[in-house]
């Protein structure tokens, strides 16, 4: 199926620009001109992915992803006209898969918007097929991840996580007790040569310890080893 992209930017140029360049590479694209009209239709009908502009009238982009993170897990870019690192912290704590300064490149959008899709495929194949390889559980001690899902459990708790902050914590607990870098988390979590920086996985480093501290308070699993990276804790 086509993918659908949702763009929500008050900005006509922006909206009427990027609309072109995805539909150009095949994409569906449904614009909204601010928050508060974007808000209900992405809850009853949600794309495949939404890229918020932050700034916007009636509903900023931090408040309407705020809502939608009450109900739904649609994977997010946001847009900002500033290069503010509390604007990208406090998106990032709040939910969003990526982040892009304007004036932005469409290519590096089109390029993180498929990133992210990629990795929001399912990756199991249907039970009722013959040939169907299940996707192995991996059980750390109190912590379940269920890859073909998309579903984590810590002590029997569900923890909703979005794509990135699931392929990271992936990456740590595949190898519980070792070190990963920054730039090997990166790899892990950002594929086609798209370039973060540190802060940005600090950011979601950060967003999973308090995910994961809403359901226990006492959470340490994930620990880190400064100048080096992180490494999820044996238990």
């Amino acid at each position: 199926m086509t993918p659908t992209i949702a763009l929500v930017d008050d900005d006509r140029n922006i909206l009427t620009s990027v609309s072109i360049a995805l539909q150009s590479e095949g994409f569906t694209v449904r614009v909204y001109s601010d928050g508060e009209s974007a808000l209900k239709a992405l809850l009853d009908n949600p794309p495949d992915l939404a890229v918020l502009d932050i700034k916007m009238p009636r509903m900023d982009g931090m408040e309407l992803l705020r809502r939608l993170r009450e109900k739904s897990s649609i994977p997010t870019i946001f847009l900002t006209s500033k290069d503010d690192e509390l604007d990208e912290a406090l998106g990032l704590a709040m939910g969003a898969d990526d982040y892009i300064t304007k004036p932005f490149s469409q290519r590096l959008l089109i390029a993180r918007i498929r990133a992210i899709l990629r990795r929001t495929e399912v990756r199991a194949t249907p039970e009722d097929e013959a040939d169907a390889t299940p996707v192995e559980k991996i059980v750390r001690g109190r912590l379940e991840m269920d890859p073909a899902r998309h579903r984590v459990q810590w002590d029997g708790k569900d923890v909703t996580l979005t794509v990135t902050e699931f392929l990271i914590l992936e990456a740590l607990a595949q190898r519980p007790g070792f070190v990963k870098s920054r730039d090997q988390l990166m790899d892990t979590a950002y594929q086609d040569d798209v370039y973060v920086d540190d802060r940005t996985i600090d950011s979601h480093i950060k967003r999973l310890r308090r995910k994961f501290r809403q359901v226990d308070p006492e959470f340490k699993a994930i620990e880190t080893l400064y100048g080096v990276g992180y490494r999820f804790g044996e238990e």
